[in-house]
């Protein structure tokens, strides 16, 4: 068990006061980790602390913008004088809206470039980008350091109707790729994770009709998902801790890991 325990460790998690982002601050403060949540949502944020703190491990918030690059900076002053130099970084922040999905109402050719642009930003200049510039770049200097990016499946297989979040994790997964080839031989290892689908606040009303009964999209996601449910939270978990541990993966770089069910895997 010694391979996975992160004991002296900072991880640093963007997108922790979501539930998907907050699974994994909680999984690295249950193994040991000092943790700082970082998001805009402050009372979220406190009470993810809340939940690392009654389970006996050691977190902070501090309110962050990732689409601003001094809010980063400020963070990371935070970071290093609160808990220690940063040596994992997680970022699960991220999202999609409806301006840049294709509906029958709503055409690709409809879809402005602004709102492109806006969803490019939130998963991939924000998601990914400004974050590994800051926290990264530190990393590079200390010579250590893990960063964890969050894919998506429709990043390896467009899915309906979701194009530009598509297009942006697909380049999430890229740019994991040049980072970890970058940043190879100073210390620094850069990994993605592609999670299935689970159920969260931003989708709970596309899964499942009023009465709590799955949709049809839920169904046509169970018919394609080779374990034919959704993926808990909770089972994100133990990726999250193998990658931030260099005992445990001192030579994964550059790689993706799929949490799906089978998804990615299920044909016709």
């Amino acid at each position: 068990m010694s391979l996975f325990d992160l004991k002296g460790e900072v991880a640093v998690v963007l997108g922790g006061t979501g539930e998907l982002g907050g699974v994994a601050a909680e999984a690295l403060a249950a193994a040991g980790a000092s943790v700082a949540v970082l998001g805009r949502n402050q009372p979220r944020g406190e009470a993810r602390v809340a939940a690392i703190t009654e389970k006996g491990g050691k977190g902070i918030f501090i309110q962050a913008d990732a689409l601003d690059k001094n809010s980063l900076e400020q963070a990371l002053e935070r970071v290093i004088s609160e808990l220690g130099a940063p040596t994992v970084l997680v970022n699960a922040a991220g999202g999609n809206s409806p301006e840049g999905t294709v509906t029958t109402d709503h055409p690709f050719e409809a879809i402005e470039a602004a709102d492109w642009q806006h969803l490019f930003d939130m998963n991939l200049l924000g998601g990914v980008m400004l974050p590994c510039q800051v926290f990264g770049g530190y990393m590079r200097k200390q010579g250590k350091g893990s960063i964890i990016n969050y894919a998506s499946v429709s990043a390896h297989t467009p899915l309906s109707r979701v194009v530009a979040y598509s297009a942006a994790k697909a380049a999430v997964l890229n740019l994991t790729q040049f980072l970890a080839r970058e940043w190879a031989l100073e210390g620094v290892r850069v990994n993605s994770i592609t999670p299935g689908f689970f159920p969260a606040e931003q989708n709970r009303s596309l899964l499942f009709n009023p009465d709590g009964s799955p949709s049809a999209r839920t169904q046509a996601i169970w018919e394609h998902t080779a374990m034919k449910r959704f993926g808990k939270p909770e089972e994100l978990g133990g990726v999250i801790v193998f990658l931030a541990s260099e005992a445990a993966s001192s030579f994964v770089t550059g790689t993706d890991i799929r949490i799906d069910g089978g998804f990615l895997s299920q044909t016709i």
